[in-house]
């Protein structure tokens, strides 16, 4: 097997992953390259997930019989964990929401309804960039058009990084929220925040960071990003399936309305006018995802067992190698950076005139699992002229064999098209 500095001891991490030894199609081992759109669970996870539904299953912060207590510290203990592992001054500032998509709807709307000098209407202006997720450009899209605020955003590069030529006239004293991804899905551009940060700030703009392809891939200190609002997801990083995170700094969760209305939000409720909780259950309306919470914890000791500087040097190691096999191949052409530094670990790609359905189509067939389409990022294929792509993304299990074996693969792509 290829041997690369800086890699984990791939067989004993993927010995946690019981569905890395799954086969597909007449016996092949699954390659799975898909982990940009989510990761494989541990069992560390799985074991924790099932534990607390066989032995500590109740509702939280409603009961004082003895599974509600022990349910509720298990949620709340996943919090601390939670906090820990993003640096927050507070764990109070850690948010529970489904998603991340939920997340940045969740500041988006707090927005809109808020107070001065926190308001956003049509005196005023967001700023975004051309190579966001879907889900960090629809809901600025629906804030603008039901507040008249103005929306504008970064363009890239030819080499898919953000153009920051006009980022005087992009973010402007009239804007009120900066909202922008660490690492672009898609690209896997890894954006300059502190350049961003710098600029929104001389304005008194607010800033938020989408860090769902950041938090499961590298060190996550939100003191250290400066931003007011940090967004990321669950199952990308090891966990569940339904459970997001929103870190908000403390006086921002104080002074801004809640989103949702609804049970455990409340402090007082009548039938003329309610009070709200403390953040960060005035976030948190009605039951929450505790079971997935509980997973979130269960992954955030896993990962941390293993050591996110170890996780991001593998990685790197993984797309450094990766980088330099797909150039090798005729006719593809990598849609963003085509080097190592200042990238994640999703490489997209076009290959010639083939489709990349087509492509991902014929890679299945060989067991391996990649990604097509735009991404939720279809503004990145306007911009370089393309209808989709394939992407192949790694993680702190994948290997170079399985580098090995998507080179292969898009060989017999290239020869089965002839």
């Amino acid at each position: 097997m290829t041997q690369l500095p800086g890699l984990l001891d791939i067989e004993a991490i993927r010995k946690d992953f019981p569905l890395l030894d799954r086969v597909v199609h007449d016996g092949k081992k699954i390659v799975y390259l898909d982990n940009a759109a989510t990761s494989q669970k541990p069992r560390q996870v799985l074991d924790a997930l099932n534990a607390y539904y066989e032995r500590h299953n109740a509702n939280v912060h409603r009961g004082v019989h003895v599974l509600a207590e022990e349910a509720t510290a298990l949620y709340e203990g996943a919090r601390d964990k939670v906090a820990a592992f993003i640096n927050a001054p507070s764990r109070d500032e850690v948010i529970f929401t489904k998603n991340a998509s939920e997340s940045l709807n969740l500041v988006a709307n707090m927005l809109g309804w808020a107070d001065e000098p926190y308001r956003v209407d049509r005196e005023t202006e967001i700023a975004i960039t051309e190579m966001e997720h879907h889900s960090n450009i629809v809901p600025w899209q629906l804030l603008s058009q039901r507040t008249g605020a103005k929306l504008k955003w970064f363009g890239l590069t030819d080499d898919g990084r953000l153009d920051l030529s006009n980022i005087e006239e992009v973010i402007t004293e009239k804007t009120k929220i900066v909202s922008f991804t660490l690492v672009s899905n898609i690209l896997g551009t890894v954006n300059p925040v502190e350049a961003i940060v710098r600029r929104a700030q001389e304005v008194g703009a607010l800033v938020l960071v989408d860090a769902s392809q950041a938090a499961p891939h590298m060190p996550l200190d939100v003191q250290a990003l400066g931003a007011d609002f940090v967004a990321f997801t669950g199952h990308k990083m090891c966990g569940p399936t339904g459970i997001g995170v929103l870190w908000g700094r403390q006086e921002l969760l104080e002074d801004l309305p809640p989103f949702l209305g609804g049970g455990e939000m409340i402090e007082t409720v009548s039938m003329h006018s309610s009070t709200y909780a403390p953040a960060p259950h005035k976030f948190e309306a009605g039951t929450p995802p505790i079971a997935q919470a509980v997973g979130l914890g269960a992954a955030v000791d896993y990962l941390t067992s293993i050591g996110m500087e170890n996780i991001a040097a593998h990685e790197h190691a993984i797309t450094e190698y990766a980088v330099k096999r797909l150039l090798e191949v005729p006719d593809l052409r990598i849609i963003g950076p085509t080097t190592a530094e200042d990238r994640g670990a999703a490489i997209s790609f076009t290959l010639g005139d083939i489709h990349p359905h087509d492509v991902g189509q014929v890679l299945d067939e060989q067991g391996i699992a990649v990604r097509v389409g735009h991404h939720c990022a279809r503004p990145v294929c306007l911009r370089y002229g393309i209808p989709a792509t394939t992407r192949a993304s790694f993680y702190l299990y994948s290997s170079p064999a399985e580098v090995d074996a998507l080179i292969d693969g898009l060989e017999h792509v290239r020869n089965f098209f002839g």
